[in-house]
């Protein structure tokens, strides 16, 4: 497996950071995925979660529907409307 660039590393993490929740971990199976075996370990350091996060992404992504469609946690307590 080869690791992404310092330029590419910066852009992939800024990106997780806009997403919500379900879609960080979703975005965190695709990278993963692409790069194949030791993926999942590398893609949870760099974006700072846990494997378990990006193996849900995984069973997430498996799904005929959304199983979490409705549900969005909002950024902190009542986040700006």
């Amino acid at each position: 497996m080869d690791a992404y660039s310092a330029d590419v590393e910066a852009m992939m993490k800024r990106l997780a950071s806009w997403l919500s929740e379900k879609d960080r971990r979703r975005y965190a199976a695709v990278e993963a995925a692409k790069l194949g075996h030791g993926g999942v370990e590398y893609i949870a350091a760099l974006l700072g979660c846990d494997p378990k996060t990006i193996r849900q992404g995984f069973r997430d992504l498996e799904a005929d529907q959304d199983p979490a469609a409705d549900r969005v946690r909002k950024k902190g307590v009542d986040a700006d409307p």
